[in-house]
Protein backbone atom coordinates (compact mmCIF):
# COMPACT_ATOMS: atom_id res chain seq x y z
CA UNK A 1 0.00 0.00 0.00
CA UNK A 2 1.50 3.35 -1.04
CA UNK A 3 1.73 6.15 1.50
CA UNK A 4 0.16 9.44 0.44
CA UNK A 5 2.83 12.17 0.51
CA UNK A 6 2.19 15.32 2.57
CA UNK A 7 4.20 17.40 0.08
CA UNK A 8 4.74 17.03 -3.66
CA UNK A 9 6.92 19.37 -5.72
CA UNK A 10 6.86 18.80 -9.47
CA UNK A 11 9.10 20.65 -11.93
CA UNK A 12 9.36 23.75 -9.73
CA UNK A 13 11.03 26.66 -11.52
CA UNK A 14 11.71 30.04 -9.92
CA UNK A 15 13.02 33.08 -11.76
CA UNK A 16 14.05 36.64 -11.01
CA UNK A 17 12.28 39.54 -12.69
CA UNK A 18 15.42 39.78 -14.87
CA UNK A 19 14.40 36.31 -16.18
CA UNK A 20 17.47 34.66 -14.59
CA UNK A 21 16.53 31.11 -13.56
CA UNK A 22 17.17 30.66 -9.82
CA UNK A 23 15.61 27.20 -9.30
CA UNK A 24 15.35 25.01 -12.37
CA UNK A 25 12.80 22.22 -12.76
CA UNK A 26 13.21 20.44 -9.41
CA UNK A 27 10.94 17.69 -8.08
CA UNK A 28 10.64 15.75 -4.84
CA UNK A 29 8.01 14.44 -2.42
CA UNK A 30 7.86 14.13 1.35
CA UNK A 31 6.07 11.46 3.37
CA UNK A 32 4.40 12.02 6.75
CA UNK A 33 7.03 12.10 9.51
CA UNK A 34 9.94 11.91 7.04
CA UNK A 35 13.07 14.11 7.12
CA UNK A 36 14.51 15.29 3.81
CA UNK A 37 17.69 17.34 3.45
CA UNK A 38 18.44 19.94 0.79
CA UNK A 39 22.21 20.43 0.75
CA UNK A 40 24.49 22.66 -1.28
CA UNK A 41 26.48 25.88 -1.27
CA UNK A 42 25.02 29.31 -0.63
CA UNK A 43 23.12 30.54 -3.68
CA UNK A 44 22.18 27.06 -4.89
CA UNK A 45 18.44 27.72 -4.49
CA UNK A 46 17.79 25.78 -1.28
CA UNK A 47 16.22 28.61 0.74
CA UNK A 48 14.16 29.81 -2.24
CA UNK A 49 12.73 26.28 -2.53
CA UNK A 50 11.63 26.43 1.13
CA UNK A 51 10.03 29.83 0.57
CA UNK A 52 8.17 28.48 -2.46
CA UNK A 53 6.73 25.70 -0.27
CA UNK A 54 5.60 28.29 2.27
CA UNK A 55 4.31 30.66 -0.44
CA UNK A 56 6.61 33.46 0.73
CA UNK A 57 8.91 34.16 -2.19
CA UNK A 58 11.00 37.33 -1.79
CA UNK A 59 10.16 40.40 -3.82
CA UNK A 60 11.55 40.13 -7.33
CA UNK A 61 11.28 36.32 -7.47
CA UNK A 62 8.35 34.47 -9.03
CA UNK A 63 7.31 30.90 -9.72
CA UNK A 64 7.40 30.47 -13.48
CA UNK A 65 6.72 26.74 -13.68
CA UNK A 66 5.77 23.59 -11.83
CA UNK A 67 3.51 22.90 -8.88
CA UNK A 68 3.76 22.73 -5.09
CA UNK A 69 1.04 20.60 -3.47
CA UNK A 70 0.71 20.03 0.26
CA UNK A 71 -2.00 18.33 2.30
CA UNK A 72 -0.82 19.77 5.65
CA UNK A 73 0.27 23.15 7.02
CA UNK A 74 3.91 24.24 7.08
CA UNK A 75 5.91 26.44 9.46
CA UNK A 76 9.45 27.73 9.08
CA UNK A 77 12.50 28.02 11.34
CA UNK A 78 14.62 30.82 9.93
CA UNK A 79 18.41 31.02 9.79
CA UNK A 80 18.71 34.28 11.74
CA UNK A 81 16.77 33.86 15.00
CA UNK A 82 17.12 37.47 16.13
CA UNK A 83 15.91 38.70 12.74
CA UNK A 84 12.87 36.40 12.99
CA UNK A 85 11.83 37.75 16.41
CA UNK A 86 10.25 41.10 17.23
CA UNK A 87 12.98 42.96 19.18
CA UNK A 88 10.38 45.15 20.92
CA UNK A 89 8.25 42.32 22.29
CA UNK A 90 9.24 39.90 25.11
CA UNK A 91 9.54 36.31 23.92
CA UNK A 92 6.86 34.67 26.09
CA UNK A 93 4.38 37.32 24.94
CA UNK A 94 5.36 36.75 21.29
CA UNK A 95 4.90 33.00 21.58
CA UNK A 96 1.63 33.30 23.53
CA UNK A 97 0.20 35.52 20.76
CA UNK A 98 1.00 32.88 18.13
CA UNK A 99 -0.59 30.16 20.29
CA UNK A 100 -3.67 32.36 20.86
CA UNK A 101 -4.27 33.03 17.16
CA UNK A 102 -3.22 29.66 15.71
CA UNK A 103 -4.60 27.28 18.35
CA UNK A 104 -7.69 29.39 19.17
CA UNK A 105 -7.46 29.07 22.94
CA UNK A 106 -8.02 31.62 25.71
CA UNK A 107 -5.36 34.20 26.64
CA UNK A 108 -4.66 32.39 29.91
CA UNK A 109 -4.34 29.01 28.18
CA UNK A 110 -2.13 30.48 25.45
CA UNK A 111 0.40 31.73 28.03
CA UNK A 112 0.38 28.34 29.79
CA UNK A 113 0.96 26.49 26.49
CA UNK A 114 3.70 28.97 25.54
CA UNK A 115 5.55 28.45 28.82
CA UNK A 116 5.23 24.65 28.53
CA UNK A 117 6.63 24.77 25.00
CA UNK A 118 9.57 26.95 26.03
CA UNK A 119 10.34 24.66 28.98
CA UNK A 120 10.26 21.67 26.66
CA UNK A 121 12.82 23.41 24.44
CA UNK A 122 15.17 24.02 27.35
CA UNK A 123 14.51 27.73 27.98
CA UNK A 124 15.12 28.90 31.56
CA UNK A 125 12.27 28.45 34.05
CA UNK A 126 12.81 32.06 35.19
CA UNK A 127 10.82 33.19 32.10
CA UNK A 128 7.68 32.23 34.05
CA UNK A 129 8.30 35.16 36.38
CA UNK A 130 10.32 37.56 34.26
CA UNK A 131 9.71 37.72 30.50
CA UNK A 132 12.73 38.80 28.43
CA UNK A 133 13.40 40.55 25.15
CA UNK A 134 15.33 38.68 22.41
CA UNK A 135 18.38 40.90 23.04
CA UNK A 136 18.51 39.51 26.60
CA UNK A 137 18.81 35.91 25.39
CA UNK A 138 21.73 34.05 23.79
CA UNK A 139 21.72 33.06 20.11
CA UNK A 140 20.93 29.45 21.00
CA UNK A 141 18.05 30.51 23.26
CA UNK A 142 16.63 32.75 20.52
CA UNK A 143 16.81 29.85 18.06
CA UNK A 144 14.83 27.69 20.50
CA UNK A 145 12.20 30.44 20.74
CA UNK A 146 11.96 30.51 16.93
CA UNK A 147 11.49 26.71 16.90
CA UNK A 148 8.78 27.12 19.55
CA UNK A 149 7.02 29.76 17.38
CA UNK A 150 7.00 27.33 14.44
CA UNK A 151 5.75 24.41 16.55
CA UNK A 152 3.02 26.58 18.10
CA UNK A 153 1.40 26.52 14.66
CA UNK A 154 1.15 22.70 14.96
CA UNK A 155 2.60 22.18 11.47
CA UNK A 156 2.54 18.94 9.54
CA UNK A 157 5.82 20.04 7.91
CA UNK A 158 8.65 21.90 9.64
CA UNK A 159 10.83 23.86 7.19
CA UNK A 160 14.31 24.55 8.61
CA UNK A 161 16.47 27.13 6.81
CA UNK A 162 20.02 26.54 8.13
CA UNK A 163 18.87 27.01 11.74
CA UNK A 164 22.25 26.10 13.26
CA UNK A 165 24.62 28.04 10.98
CA UNK A 166 25.27 31.00 13.30
CA UNK A 167 25.61 28.88 16.45
CA UNK A 168 28.69 27.33 18.02
CA UNK A 169 29.23 23.59 17.67
CA UNK A 170 27.96 22.65 21.14
CA UNK A 171 24.73 24.62 20.70
CA UNK A 172 24.33 23.19 17.17
CA UNK A 173 24.34 19.70 18.67
CA UNK A 174 21.75 20.70 21.27
CA UNK A 175 19.44 22.23 18.63
CA UNK A 176 19.73 19.14 16.39
CA UNK A 177 18.96 16.83 19.33
CA UNK A 178 15.98 19.02 20.29
CA UNK A 179 14.52 18.97 16.76
CA UNK A 180 15.04 15.19 16.47
CA UNK A 181 13.36 14.54 19.82
CA UNK A 182 10.39 16.80 19.03
CA UNK A 183 9.93 15.19 15.62
CA UNK A 184 9.75 11.73 17.20
CA UNK A 185 7.23 13.02 19.73
CA UNK A 186 5.03 15.18 17.48
CA UNK A 187 5.38 13.34 14.17
CA UNK A 188 5.87 16.29 11.79
CA UNK A 189 7.71 15.87 8.49
CA UNK A 190 10.74 18.06 7.89
CA UNK A 191 12.68 19.68 5.06
CA UNK A 192 16.09 20.71 6.40
CA UNK A 193 18.25 23.11 4.37
CA UNK A 194 21.98 23.22 5.08
CA UNK A 195 25.38 23.49 3.40
CA UNK A 196 26.77 21.09 6.02
CA UNK A 197 26.50 17.44 5.01
CA UNK A 198 27.42 16.25 8.51
CA UNK A 199 24.37 17.96 10.01
CA UNK A 200 22.10 16.72 7.21
CA UNK A 201 23.36 13.16 7.69
CA UNK A 202 22.43 13.34 11.39
CA UNK A 203 18.88 14.50 10.71
CA UNK A 204 17.69 13.27 7.33
CA UNK A 205 16.83 9.91 5.82
CA UNK A 206 17.06 11.25 2.25
CA UNK A 207 19.31 13.93 0.75
CA UNK A 208 18.90 16.10 -2.34
CA UNK A 209 22.08 17.85 -3.47
CA UNK A 210 21.50 21.24 -5.13
CA UNK A 211 23.91 23.20 -7.30
CA UNK A 212 23.10 26.40 -9.19
CA UNK A 213 19.35 25.87 -8.85
CA UNK A 214 19.30 22.24 -9.94
CA UNK A 215 19.23 18.89 -8.16
CA UNK A 216 22.42 17.12 -9.24
CA UNK A 217 21.99 13.99 -7.11
CA UNK A 218 19.61 12.48 -4.58
CA UNK A 219 19.12 9.29 -2.64
CA UNK A 220 19.02 7.56 0.74
CA UNK A 221 21.44 9.36 3.05
CA UNK A 222 23.83 6.51 3.85
CA UNK A 223 24.02 5.28 0.28
CA UNK A 224 24.59 8.77 -1.11
CA UNK A 225 27.39 9.48 1.38
CA UNK A 226 29.10 6.14 0.77
CA UNK A 227 28.66 6.12 -3.03
CA UNK A 228 28.38 9.70 -4.34
CA UNK A 229 27.88 9.75 -8.11
CA UNK A 230 28.43 13.46 -8.76
CA UNK A 231 31.80 15.24 -8.26
CA UNK A 232 29.97 18.12 -6.53
CA UNK A 233 28.56 15.74 -3.89
CA UNK A 234 32.07 14.36 -3.35
CA UNK A 235 33.35 17.92 -2.91
CA UNK A 236 30.70 18.58 -0.22
CA UNK A 237 31.68 15.34 1.55
CA UNK A 238 35.37 16.27 1.41
CA UNK A 239 34.60 19.69 2.90
CA UNK A 240 33.44 18.10 6.18
CA UNK A 241 36.62 18.37 8.24
CA UNK A 242 37.67 15.29 10.24
CA UNK A 243 38.84 15.73 13.81
CA UNK A 244 42.63 16.17 13.90
CA UNK A 245 44.86 13.51 15.46
CA UNK A 246 46.08 14.82 18.78
CA UNK A 247 49.75 14.40 19.65
CA UNK A 248 50.28 12.16 22.63
CA UNK A 249 46.70 10.86 22.56
CA UNK A 250 46.02 7.47 24.05
CA UNK A 251 46.00 4.80 21.35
Amino acid sequence: MSIEPVLEIESLTLAAKSKDILVNNISFSLARGESLGLVGESGSGKSLTLRAILGLLPRGVEQTGGTVRSTVSSAMVFQDPRGALDPLCPVVKQLAEVVYYRQQVSLRASRTIALELLARLGLPDSLRKTDRYPSQLSGGQCQRVVIALALACKPGILLCDEPTTALDVTVQRQIIDTITSLQRELGFAMVFVTHNLAIAANLCSRLYVMKQGQIVEHGETLNLLQHPADPYTQMLIDSVLPLPELEGSVQ
